[in-house]
């Protein structure tokens, strides 16, 4: 087994081929991870494999292809260099951060912390995880699956799940905190970051929009809402829980939506989901919210434990239910009449995870662009976020900065400069001439003064 200072010594190659070998294991392991898996809030093993095994193992081969390259060291020679920095050149080396602390959310145990953990020791830095209440067992077989392929123990260390351990941690010292979680938790954990001055990541809570524009397919829209409803029991940050549309596609949209989802099963809430989720469709019920597939307002127990894939309709924008983070399978019909109001709905609302967008490529690729949001899908929805090319992250309460992809692979690192003076040449250390501002300034207006219009 490889120790702790010949990990360090490892080049990034060595310890990206190492972290690659992880999804081996985890391939020779997966019936037992599924089985771990496998709870009131998910209990289909397929959405174990499709949701977490296969993009993880994916995320793995491409840090072993990938990494490598990304992480390499980078030289800033002559060809760009000011003219007056004559003799320089530098290269711009990627660093391990030290210590990264990863807290593990309990709807994704596998793909999130795996592939948080997997870049963070492929650049070089030991690893705490902390994973959720309830997670404890396939956190310790996924943990295990990195040893197997060959990282010291000593460069990664499972905690307990009790929060006290993230606190502890945080106390102790750390050099990054990832947090996978609510927004209410993230406060919490950044308020702790502060007295030491702990960067961090943030991926926090989602009220992500489907949008539904001109040249829709709407039956491939009711599927995608059917689905994202469905998948994980609704316990997804980036599932659709606002669904804007057109006041001339709404009769068309709700009928297709109807079909789709009448006949989905039962999604078991998780426990800490239960009440926040129950007193926001209560409002929702109260202030007028019908279900689309009965037209009717819905019978809804007093507290939610267990509930169908909901779509309300009749949901104002300004009701609390339009732009939370509910973490059930339920969401609500938006209309907009225009493209400004569907930007106003999706950029005013705090949480701004990922959006979806249903239309035309023209018309969908233009209101991409003018979505504040950290992923935009185009005719989907969740699935091209499981690209392990691409990194994922959100804006405002939905958290900051990223992992996966190469952008979440360098922020495990820090960027270190090491600048050569070559030559004879230093016109800095020269004793001061009176002719001096004269040359600079002749230099400046040559090099950057240009044409200026009479």
């Amino acid at each position: 087994m490889m120790q702790a200072n010949q990990w360090n010594a490892c080049s990034h190659r060595q310890r990206c081929k190492v972290v690659a070998k992880a999804r081996h294991e985890i391939a020779a392991m997966a019936e037992r991870l599924v089985e771990l898996c496998t709870t009131d809030q998910r209990p289909e093993p397929v959405e174990t494999v499709s949701a977490e095994l296969l993009p993880l193992c994916s995320a793995l081969r491409y840090i072993g292809s990938k990494g490598p390259r990304i992480l390499k060291s980078r030289g800033v020679g002559f060809l760009g260099r000011p003219l007056w920095l004559l003799g320089v050149s530098s290269e711009v080396h990627r660093q391990p951060l030290g210590k990264v602390l990863i807290l593990a959310a309990w709807n994704y145990p596998l793909l999130l912390p795996g592939v948080q953990m997997a870049q963070a020791l492929a650049a070089g830095n030991s690893v705490l995880l902390k994973p959720a209440p309830g997670c404890e067992a396939v956190s310790a077989l996924l943990v295990d699956a990195f040893y197997r392929a060959g990282v010291p123990q000593s460069m990664l260390t499972l905690l307990a799940s009790a929060p006290q351990a993230a606190q502890d941690a945080i106390d102790s010292g750390v050099d990054l905190v990832v947090l996978t979680g609510g927004t209410q938790t993230g406060r919490s954990v950044m308020a702790r970051c502060a007295e030491k001055l702990t960067p961090s990541i943030m991926e926090l809570s989602g009220c992500d929009a489907l949008i539904v524009g001109p040249g829709a397919n709407l039956d491939r829209v009711a599927g995608a809402i059917a689905f994202g409803l469905s998948i994980n029991g609704g316990a997804t940050c980036i599932g659709p829980r606002r669904i804007i549309v057109s006041p001339e596609a709404h009769p068309q949209l709700v009928a297709a939506i109807r079909n789709r989802i009448a006949d989905l099963p039962l999604a078991t809430l998780h426990p800490s989901a239960q009440v926040a989720a129950s007193n926001l469709v209560h409002d929702a019920i109260d202030r007028g919210a019908v279900d689309c597939v009965t037209g009717e307002k819905p019978v809804i127990p007093a507290t939610i434990q267990q509930i169908k894939p909901t779509v309300l309709d009749g949901v104002g924008r300004d009701w609390p239910i339009a732009s939370a983070d509910i973490f059930a399978p339920v969401a609500s019909i938006l209309v907009a009449n225009n493209d400004d109001e569907i930007i106003e709905i999706v950029n005013g609302c705090r949480y701004r995870l990922a959006a979806a967008v249903f239309g035309t490529a023209a018309w969908a690729s233009r209101l991409a662009g003018r979505l504040n949001v950290g992923h935009v899908s185009i005719n989907d929805v969740i699935f091209p976020t499981a690209d392990p090319r691409v990194p994922f992250g959100g804006c405002g309460s939905s958290g900051f900065g990223v992992t996966r992809g190469a952008e979440g692979l360098l922020a495990m690192t820090r960027p270190k400069v090491v600048a050569r003076h070559r030559g004879p040449l230093y016109i800095h250390l020269m004793p001061r001439k009176e002719s001096d501002f004269a040359t600079l300034m002749r230099l400046l207006k040559f090099l950057h003064g240009g044409r200026r219009k009479k």
